[in-house]
């Protein structure tokens, strides 16, 4: 899967493709697709959900950047997966998931592989985690139809935020926000994707 998915498509972060190598993907899908796990393609994960295929985990966590000693604040938790693969990278995860059912399982599923940097919560991901704010990284996997000023408001000065963003599955966007030292913002636009769309309770 890293090899032929993920490196040779352009990931060159040695730090992500070692997360990737090391977090078992089968672990954060349905039993009846496990078959499925490593191929790159997204998978169903109940709840009209989905984990994404790897190459765009891979790609989107190459792009946040992230350190060892960063605190990321993920939107939309989904399995778990993209949480485990930054825990491999960063002091700590805290990690929104609107879906009671699926905050609960990924939280599970963190738990018995021995993630303990990874905080799970059941919530509205449009509001952010205030009072662990201010988060050196900010990363979304579902996609909003504009960035969220909360969010935005919640990252460092010098941070960086990762999100699809669009208001239909056609015309999503992955966009890169930086924020500098003064709170200045540089958007950039990578390539067009498809997420499911990033929901209010």
């Amino acid at each position: 899967m890293v090899t032929g998915q993920i490196a040779g498509r352009g990931v060159r972060d040695q730090r992500v493709l070692s997360a990737m190598r090391k977090v078992p993907r089968h672990a954060f899908v349905p039993e009846a697709v496990r078959r499925y796990a490593y191929e790159d393609q997204p998978l169903p994960i109940g709840h009209r959900q989905t984990i994404s295929q790897p190459y765009i985990v891979a790609i989107m966590t190459e792009l946040l950047a992230a350190g060892k000693g960063d605190t990321v604040l993920e939107i939309g938790t989904g399995s778990g997966y993209q949480a485990a693969v930054l825990a491999e990278l960063v002091r700590h995860v805290y990690t929104i998931e609107i879906v009671p059912e699926l905050a609960k399982s990924a939280s599970a599923a963190l738990g018995q592989l021995g993630y303990q940097n990874v905080t799970v919560r059941q919530g509205d991901g449009y509001k952010g985690w205030p009072e662990k704010a201010p988060f050196d990284r900010i990363i979304l996997t579902a996609a909003p139809p504009e960035l969220p000023q909360a969010l935005i408001d919640q990252l460092r000065p010098g941070g960086k935020l990762v999100a699809p963003v669009g208001g239909s599955s056609w015309s999503q966007e992955l966009v890169v926000l930086n924020k500098d030292a003064s709170g200045k913002l540089a958007r950039k636009t990578i390539f067009p994707v498809v997420f499911v769309p990033m929901v209010r309770p």
